[in-house]
């Protein structure tokens, strides 16, 4: 029988703020080890490129549940505390990319002119992708800092820079909703077959889940590194750990695979030009009529 240490709250050196459960977290490895290991499934599968977005989310929530159980028996190692920490708090970024990626593949997929909102499919892919990265680095920053080991003051302002990239983060999803409604319009006006609706009732449903965990860290931070959702365990596993395991089982459900088949599943590779006279390349010149 594994034995659980309960520490004081409010020691320093304990990686949590009440007696973490073993059960839950070991419960949580492994569902979204299992998700991961259907997601690697159908990558190879499917043939699809960009899934490796998702597998890395899946892969660092897996890690970081891990870790987080590792860290229930270790209360007080900051290796385990802090690389939990920092693997859960950052994983559902790679979730947010990879549906920034997903929909720039509808796009290009199933509208004929590849753009919506006068944005073509190939730059909305890499400018959503480039403001997920802006949040990452902010929530990379603020989350290293919440560190049982530095100061109280230290913690608070690693709080606020976490606080404004998941704020910048959701920003940016309120801004691409609205480009999945433009979609979601342009596709029932084009009429036809209507394979894309269930992925993309997947997207608003991910979106959502996404939504109601950046909901709870921001509530949680905002009373600074006591409040009452920091104090209990079960909102950890209710609002942050329960929503990004249903967000990765949706693609295992409606996998974008089934639906993007074909040369236009995909964006072209962009072909490297050699020009004639480089790198000691001569321009060809006719052959000679042989002689009469």
């Amino acid at each position: 029988m594994v034995e659980v240490v309960c520490l004081d709250p409010h020691d320093p050196n304990n990686n949590f703020m009440y007696c973490p459960s073993f059960p839950a977290a070991i419960l949580f490895s492994v569902l979204f080890g299992l998700t991961t290991v259907v997601h690697l499934i159908q990558a190879f599968h499917y043939g699809k490129r960009f899934l490796w977005v998702c597998i890395m989310g899946a892969i660092w929530e897996t890690g970081g549940l891990i870790l987080r159980t590792l860290s229930v028996l270790h209360p007080t190692s900051t290796t385990f505390g802090v690389s939990s920490q920092l693997l859960i708090l950052l994983a559902p970024i790679w979730i947010n990319a990879f549906l920034y990626m997903l929909m720039s593949r509808f796009v290009y997929f199933f509208i004929p002119e590849k753009r919506v909102a006068g944005i073509s499919a190939q730059r909305l892919s890499l400018c959503f992708v480039l403001l997920d990265i802006t949040s990452f680095l902010m929530q990379a920053a603020g989350g290293s800092m919440i560190n049982p080991t530095n100061s109280a003051e230290a913690q608070l302002r690693g709080i606020h820079i976490y606080m404004g990239g998941i704020g910048l983060q959701q920003f940016f999803i309120l801004g691409f909703v609205g480009l999945v409604i433009r979609f979601h319009y342009k596709m029932n006006s084009l009429g036809g077959s209507t394979a894309w609706k269930r992925p993309l009732y997947a997207m608003y449903a991910s979106l959502l889940l996404i939504t109601i965990r950046i909901i709870y860290r921001l509530i949680e931070f905002s009373s600074g590194i006591y409040s009452s959702l920091t104090m209990h365990e079960a909102p950890f596993y209710c609002l942050e750990a329960t929503p990004m395991f249903l967000a990765l089982l949706l693609w295992n459900v409606y996998h974008p695979g089934r639906i993007l088949v074909g040369s236009d599943s995909e964006f072209p590779k962009k072909e490297k030009k050699v020009k004639r006279g480089e790198k000691g390349l001569l321009p060809l010149s006719p052959t000679p009529s042989p002689l009469p």
